[in-house]
């Protein structure tokens, strides 16, 4: 006697893309740690050595070299917004003006990030090998206060600002949804107080500490909350999903 096929639901499906989108968050997020890391400052306030000074013209030596961390963090951002819908999802009814709040915040981070990145990969570098460098100053990640860096700023700031309303969608009560709701509300705030002090403290030399910063901040987060929501969602998949 043949045995009737339970259909999977929409809630279902979430939570496996849930698990999986949160699985490959944490390991795009290492990756692009680990990159960047072992990328040397070539200028601005971290450079020690011979460091590349304006118009940053002769920086084709160092592709793709320098450029290895946004490979991964190019598809980092979009994949974080895929995570934030998948938590949508995942809340409570009541709690869903949070997540969606949480979700659009995630979306104008992976538009700013992810332009930033691409222009730098499919605009800047070409630019550079070809010897056309008139302009391309302002553009470029190695001018410590130039547009490059402010988007960076912009974007991982929007996903901090995404941290914390997805810290509200979960229940403080449970133990391993309170470990995410706190490691999204240090993590969030920890990053904007963080950049109202390195402001104050710097002005206008501010240049690209708080990008290392918040940088560093945000994805330790996406490492270990990709962790955290993988269990999360493997749990709510299996025994939940309905």
């Amino acid at each position: 006697m043949t045995s009737e096929i339970k259909p999977v639901s929409a809630r279902q499906e979430a939570y496996r893309l849930g698990f999986w989108s949160a699985v490959l968050t944490a390991v795009l997020a290492a990756a692009a740690l680990a990159a960047a890391i072992s990328t040397p400052p070539r200028s601005g306030p971290f450079c020690v050595g011979s460091c590349i000074t304006y118009p940053f013209a002769n920086t084709a030596a160092f592709f793709p070299r320098d450029y290895l961390w946004m490979f991964p963090g190019i598809f980092l951002t979009p994949l974080f917004a895929v995570l934030m819908a998948c938590i949508h999802e995942f809340a409570r009814d009541d709690h869903k003006v949070f997540s969606r709040i949480g979700l659009s915040l995630a979306l104008i981070s992976a538009a700013v990030i992810t332009l930033d990145y691409y222009i730098q990969l499919t605009v800047i570098q070409p630019s550079l090998l070809k010897g056309e460098t008139e302009g391309l100053a302002l553009f470029s990640q190695y001018n410590p206060h130039g547009i490059f860096i402010a988007l960076e700023d912009l974007g991982y700031l929007m996903m901090s600002a995404a941290f914390l309303f997805a810290a509200l969608v979960f229940d403080p009560h449970e133990r391993l949804e309170r470990a995410m709701r706190r490691l999204f509300v240090i993590s969030s705030l920890l990053a904007i107080g963080l950049f109202l002090s390195l402001n104050l403290v710097y002005g206008n030399d501010l240049e690209y500490r708080f990008e290392v910063t918040i940088i560093t901040i945000n994805w330790i987060t996406l490492i270990v909350s990709g962790v955290l929501l993988s269990i999360l969602f493997q749990r709510v998949w299996k025994y939940k999903g309905t």
